[in-house]
């Protein structure tokens, strides 16, 4: 059975995207904005407005040139999650523990699900509009996590599920640490506290190139996060914005000499810098000749 016939409901998040358009999933209700809230989490929760301004910048892009992300419902959520937890988003003081934002506790509940609850949703619908819209059968894929932190909710997820291969590289010092969930990785990959460049990469190229040569799947799942830069809060590693870059080349191009689609989200990154090196990275990609219109 392939992943892509799991769909107990249809879905209005699939398309037909116009092939003038750029595969570059958007929308301006990506960004948290609302009175200040998104400035009391390192995370920056308006870094993908600024990515699309910098790009428009540099002319590559358009408002008509990126596919529009919608919003997923809650019959595309119940494909992952229970109804039980999402009734338990109705309650401010639940959104306030998982975003990790207390003074959302004192908010009603209509402006949680409008002002935070509204971003995440789309942020979901426009990952699986990418995912289904590009590749039209998937039985096999691999996850390629290089964020800093362990990717455990995935592997959880995925546990024992023969047709997902996941590569996960980390710091092994940090959050979540979750032994259970790395029982799921097929290519563990764990980091010391402040990896440089030079070591980063060239583990990289090792462990992409194996988990390529190792399956080939129908499709990569990239989570390209950018805590590994140097200076992370959260992180703990020591990659330059320069290492960042040519991290991403190195998984773009091994899924381009294997002629596999990749999709890239762009996850973690707690520093205000990583928009504008998130930027450099699609534009390199671009002019490399790894990201077209195709």
């Amino acid at each position: 059975m392939c992943l892509s016939e799991v769909m107990p409901h249809r879905s209005e998040l699939y398309e037909d995207v116009p092939s003038v358009c750029w595969p570059i999933v958007y929308s301006p209700d990506y960004n948290i904005t609302f009175m200040g809230l998104e400035k009391l989490h390192p995370f920056d929760a308006g870094k993908w407005g600024k990515v699309i301004n910098f790009l428009k910048e540099e002319k590559l892009i358009g408002d008509d040139l990126i596919v529009q992300a919608r919003e997923a419902t809650d019959e595309d959520l119940l494909v992952v999650h229970t109804r039980r937890y999402l009734n338990k988003l109705k309650w401010s003081f639940v959104v306030a523990t998982i975003t990790e934002i207390p003074p959302v506790l004192f908010l009603p509940n209509f402006l949680v699900q409008r002002k935070v609850l509204k971003p995440l949703r789309t942020q979901t619908g426009g990952t699986i509009m990418f995912l289904f819209e590009r590749v039209p059968g998937v039985s096999k894929a691999t996850i390629i996590d290089l964020d800093a932190h362990q990717g455990n909710g995935h592997e959880r997820d995925f546990m024992d599920d023969q047709r997902v291969y996941i590569m996960d590289a980390y710091n092994r010092y940090i959050y979540p640490g979750d032994g259970f969930a790395k029982r799921a990785i097929k290519r563990k990959v764990e980091l010391e506290w402040g990896t440089e460049d030079t070591e980063y990469l060239q583990k990289v190229h090792t462990h992409v190139e194996g988990a390529l040569n190792e399956l080939k799947p129908d499709i990569i799942v990239y989570n390209a996060g950018t805590d590994i830069l140097d200076g992370d809060p959260l992180g703990g590693l020591a990659i330059s914005p320069q290492g960042i870059v040519k991290r991403d080349e190195v998984v773009f191009k091994a899924a381009r000499s294997r002629r596999i689609p990749i999709l890239m989200v762009t996850s973690g990154g707690y520093q205000k810098r990583t928009a504008r090196i998130i930027a450099d990275s699609i534009l390199n990609l671009h002019n490399l000749g790894l990201i077209d219109k195709e």
